[in-house]
This record gives C-alpha cells, structure tokens and sequence, in this order.
C-alpha cells in the first residue's frame, strides 16, 4: 500500500469520526505547510466536519493568527510542547471546531539542534473545554518523509484517543 493511499484512509477514517460525533476540526500547521488540512479536504464531504485550517509557518503567524504569547515563543522555541498546545487552544479559540490539531516540528535538512534534531515534532491535539493533548515524535527520513509521518500521525489521534 502506497503512502498516499494510507493518508486517505486515515484522513476518511478522521471524517467518519467527526460525523458520528457530529462535530468539526480545525488544524494548525508549521512544518507541514498545510498538508495535514490537503489529506482532510481530498476527502469529499470534508467541509461538513472541517471548519478551517491555520498554516503558521512563521512565529509571527503563530502570534498573529493563533495568539500565542511571543514571549512563550522566546523562552520554550517554536518547536515546543508549550507551543503545540497553545496552537490546539488558539485554533479553537479562533474557529468553529469541536476539536484541534497541531503540528510544529523540525523537518530539515537544517535546523536542528542537539535538544531539538531534525525529525523532532510535537503534535498536540484537543477536543474543545478539555486539556490539550501531546505526543513527541522522533521522526527518520528526509524532509518529505518526516512531514509524510506527522500529517499521518495527526490523522489518526483524534480518532484513537476519544471514544465514539
């Protein structure tokens, strides 16, 4: 089985989720530049359980379009769990989803560091009035298979972490 094709079954097993809770999702994405919100709106039907997606590849977006605290930014980094779980809160608090995903990583070649390699990621994820989420993944590959991992780890957390 390709890639992709494990994309789309995740991504549609996301959408039946949604539908049999009745409810929406929102995505905020840094090193995957949209993808994650690509495999959710390749499904058709997505726009009745996918309210909107937030691509914050800079810092300034993740201030401007999330409200994140530039200061949490300067003390913990944009790849953070402190930042991941501020992305979920702020894509809730500027949507109309029920619940949130986010992604911020390293996904290289470059910008690593000895704390934070290449292949670092933080997905957080979170149903609205409940605690983010997080899991930190230590992702192999180059740059397209790094984000190929998180886009599909994020599919399938919603899902495998809230009980229908």
């Amino acid at each position: 089985m390709n890639t992709n094709l494990h994309l789309s079954l995740a991504a549609e097993k996301l959408g039946e989720y949604l539908i049999l809770n009745h409810a929406k999702i929102a995505t905020a994405e840094s090193c995957t530049g949209g993808w994650l919100a690509q495999c959710i709106t390749e499904i058709p039907g997505s726009s009745a359980w996918f309210d909107r997606g937030f691509i914050t590849y800079s810092n300034a977006a993740k201030v401007d379009m999330l409200t994140i605290q530039s200061e949490l930014i300067e003390t913990f980094g944009a790849v953070s769990a402190e930042v991941a779980r501020q992305m979920t809160q702020g894509a809730l608090q500027n949507s109309l989803a029920d619940y949130a995903i986010a992604i911020t990583g390293v996904a290289g070649p470059t910008g690593g560091s000895i704390e934070k390699p290449v292949g670092t990621v933080y997905i957080a994820w979170q149903k609205r009035a409940q605690p983010a989420q997080l899991t930190l993944e230590n992702y192999s590959g180059d740059r397209q298979e790094i984000r190929r991992q998180a886009v599909y780890t994020a599919l399938t957390l919603i899902p495998s972490n809230y009980p229908p």
